[in-house]
């Protein structure tokens, strides 16, 4: 009797351990499909991703919204994994992510420049590349070579402004994109290079500037979510699957009629 209790207490515990080990197995392989937890920055670039708390910066998704915001989460919604989503610098964002698994920028312009650089997820929606000039300016453009002796407000970081500097233009470059719209009206810069809905906006908002002039449209580039090249390839086939998805549903038209 004790000597088989102690043969079928020994065989219950491998049994026991042996479904353990698998459970653990099958949750460890869980996780490791998934990558962990999604690290997803993003800039303040109205329209595109605003701030709800009216600051250049934000800790959590709660806090951000805009086109580019909505889809993204729409996207995330549609999968499993766990995320975080902040606002901070542009600059900052960019060099941060580039290196670091599961960590992703939105809305990115997709590049030549950038293209191997990150894994892309999209498209979300794109930017018109727009040369502004202030209210009062009597600033005429026919083609883009007509702004190459003028000095334009850019930001590091910022694939418009690097476009022009890369090609001679003279490019007074700033931290944030934000202090601009003031250079412009002080005369500080001739230019302004940006997005044609975001110029507007963070004028008026930031500096209660209006009526800058649209002067010229040079380009449009389809904006992305940029995961990193060390993000498992699995983790980025889901998110597009799941992006694919909601554009399908009608989700993504619906987010960009919230801001026509």
């Amino acid at each position: 009797m004790r000597i088989s209790n102690f043969i079928f207490g020994s065989r219950s515990r491998r049994i026991l351990l042996a479904v353990m080990g698998l459970l653990a197995f099958a949750m460890g392989s869980s996780t490791a499909s998934a990558g962990g937890k999604l690290h997803i920055y993003t800039e303040n670039y109205p329209p595109y991703n605003t701030s709800t708390n009216g600051k250049s910066y934000a800790h959590n998704e709660d806090d951000i919204s805009g086109i580019c915001t909505g889809m993204v989460k729409a996207m995330l919604s549609r999968v499993d994994y766990d995320y975080v989503m902040k606002m901070r610098a542009w600059s900052y964002a960019y060099d941060w992510v580039q290196g670091r698994k599961n960590h992703g920028l939105f809305c990115t312009a997709r590049t030549d420049e950038r293209e191997d650089l990150f894994q892309w997820v999209g498209p979300l929606a794109s930017i018109k590349w727009t040369l502004f000039a202030a209210p009062d300016s009597d600033i005429q453009l026919s083609s883009l070579e007509d702004a190459k002796n003028l000095r334009i407000g850019g930001y590091k970081g910022d694939v418009m402004s690097e476009y022009l500097a890369d090609h001679g233009y003279n490019v007074v470059m700033s931290v944030s994109g934000d202090v601009n719209p003031r250079r412009l009206v002080l005369g500080e810069v001739d230019l302004w290079v940006t997005d044609g809905l975001v110029g507007p906006l963070v004028a008026k908002d930031e500096y209660d500037i209006e009526g800058l002039r649209p002067v010229l449209v040079f380009r449009e580039t389809p904006m992305y979510l940029a995961m990193s090249k060390e993000t498992d390839p699995a983790v980025v086939a889901d998110l597009q699957k799941a992006l694919d998805e909601a554009r399908s549903a009608g989700e993504l038209d619906q987010i960009v009629a919230q801001y026509q």
